[in-house]
């Protein structure tokens, strides 16, 4: 990548150094009442004895990795500036991609549609800003091939006020109200999933919903994101969980917390002790990686396991991210579109790092030049290190999906050249392995080109990528990408058995 000689901060995002994120655990929250300091307090004992008894709610295996949260964890959701232009990728989510309505030369007001939903398990897409379309064409992803794109260009004297429909009472809207308004928002998981929230709301014919899980982990080294809108957004927050409750049918909701965001946990404690009657519970879960990924959080808060080949709603489960639900609360009522995000903008490249709400579109180099770099740019990570991806281009946008920008040196630890070994045998991939694979025997087999293998006998398809066994692997073997190679060639062999078969 070619680095940014020079990009200065801007002046807006100037803050006052932070310590350990521990030891300020509660120096941001606001004035507690009585209640909400009992709640404090109980919090702060019962995290502290389920410590000392080795009581955690958590799940086997799994990885420690350093978490870097201190850098951004204290720091307010502040709003970016505009960039001159958006560039807003037509496919955001998974399914179909969204077909744009809008021409080119055609202005827009920010929050109108611009592009609708190819079917139920599609969504729309609303203008993030208000200006013109200057073109409909193919734009970089973090992929790596181009994809069909709306280029908006932002009129920078634009007051960008949010266009949006008559206001809704939530507490008139029926179960199907709800979800169809999901659906017209554009809402899809925030966690990184991009799945359309909507479809979950919605559980296939035969199946019933009971319990809502709600996703407060985070347990991505750097993201703050989340953890930062269960302290600001927290009326927004719970307002989602109970259209979520409504629309699913489902009697209870759990908020899943790791227990290294204490002030998020007395936070949400603390608001729904003001509303007893609400089926709505915190529990703190241990702060281990993976433990925000679905199948990880219903292990540890329920104890149940979805089956190999199965989801959540076979259950009776349905899990969304707490970004998602707080979206939900804040969108719906106002009956808006989704047009801009919350992101973490962290790492040892970045000079000011932070949690901000961008307008999706938003261009990575736009982003870096508002936060300022420190030395040398070396790599640029969409997600978080585990499981986010690299960036071959700094004009990739920033989607639904995106979560954080990690910034890093050429000389970070991460990114050193490091030689492959031949598989020791040592079994630390499969003592990390939060689904019980083989990583080492799979590794073989990728090795030998067996793909087909590795899916037939081997489980393959149940690895979600979670990076844990090439994390500890001592060989530095590239596991979790030689797993990711072999089920992209079983799609495309599988796509060809069925396009002979239809022929």
């Amino acid at each position: 990548m070619k680095p940014l000689s020079s990009m200065p901060g801007s002046p807006v995002l100037n803050s006052r150094t932070t310590g350990n994120a521990w030891a300020r655990q509660g120096s941001h929250l606001p004035d507690l009442d009585g209640s909400s300091a009992r709640a404090g307090l109980i919090a702060r004992l019962e995290l502290g004895f389920r410590r000392l008894l080795g009581w955690h709610k958590t799940f086997a295996h799994g990885v420690y990795p350093v978490e870097h949260k201190e850098l951004t964890a204290a720091k307010p959701i502040r709003r970016l500036p505009f960039p001159a232009e958006l560039i807003i990728p037509l496919q955001q989510h998974k399914g179909a991609p969204s077909i744009p309505i809008v021409q080119v030369g055609q202005e827009v007001m920010r929050g109108e549609l611009i592009a609708v939903a190819d079917g139920f398990g599609s969504v729309p897409i609303h203008a993030p800003a208000t200006g013109v379309i200057r073109a409909i064409g193919l734009a970089p992803t973090a992929e790596g091939p181009k994809a069909p794109a709306i280029f908006l260009k932002v009129y920078p004297a634009a007051t960008q006020e949010v266009q949006a429909g008559p206001a809704r009472d939530p507490e008139r809207m029926g179960p199907e109200e709800i979800i169809q308004a999901v659906q017209e928002s554009g809402l899809v998981g925030l966690g990184g999933a991009a799945f359309p929230s909507h479809v979950k709301l919605r559980p296939q014919t035969g199946r019933s919903l009971h319990t809502l899980l709600v996703n407060g982990c985070e347990c991505e080294p750097y993201l703050t994101c989340d953890h930062r809108i269960m302290l600001e957004q927290t009326a927004s927050l719970i307002r989602g969980i109970r259209l979520a409750l409504k629309a699913t049918g489902a009697k209870c909701a759990i908020i899943g917390v790791e227990d290294n965001k204490l002030d998020a946990i007395i936070r949400l404690r603390a608001h729904l002790g003001r509303k007893p009657d609400l089926p709505i519970r915190v529990l703190a879960v241990q702060a281990k990686y993976p433990q925000g990924a679905e199948k990880m959080l219903i292990k540890a808060l329920l104890g149940l396991e979805v089956p190999e080949g199965g989801i959540p709603a076979d259950l009776g489960i349905a899990v969304f991210n707490v970004g998602t639900l707080a979206q939900m609360g804040e969108l719906i009522p106002k009956a808006q579109g989704l047009i801009e995000r919350v992101i973490t903008l962290s790492g040892p490249a970045i000079k000011n790092p932070g949690n901000f709400l961008v307008p999706l579109g938003t261009p990575v180099r736009f982003l870096l030049e508002q936060a300022g770099l420190q030395g040398e740019l070396g790599e640029v990570i969409l997600g978080g290190p585990m499981m986010g991806m690299a960036v071959a281009s700094l004009d990739v946008p920033i989607t639904k999906g995106v979560s954080g920008v990690i910034a890093l040196h050429p000389e970070d630890p991460a990114l050193a050249a490091r030689p492959v070994y031949p598989c020791i045998h040592c079994g630390e991939c499969v003592r990390a392995c939060p689904v019980f694979l083989n990583p080492s025997l799979l590794g073989e087999l990728a090795r030998a080109r067996q793909y087909q293998a590795m899916a037939e006998h081997h489980h393959l398809d149940q690895c979600f990528e979670c990076g844990c066994c090439a994390f500890v692997c001592p060989s530095n073997i590239p596991l979790t990408q030689y797993f990711r190679i072999a089920k992209s060639i079983n799609r495309d062999a599988e796509r060809r058995r069925q396009a002979k078969r239809s022929h």
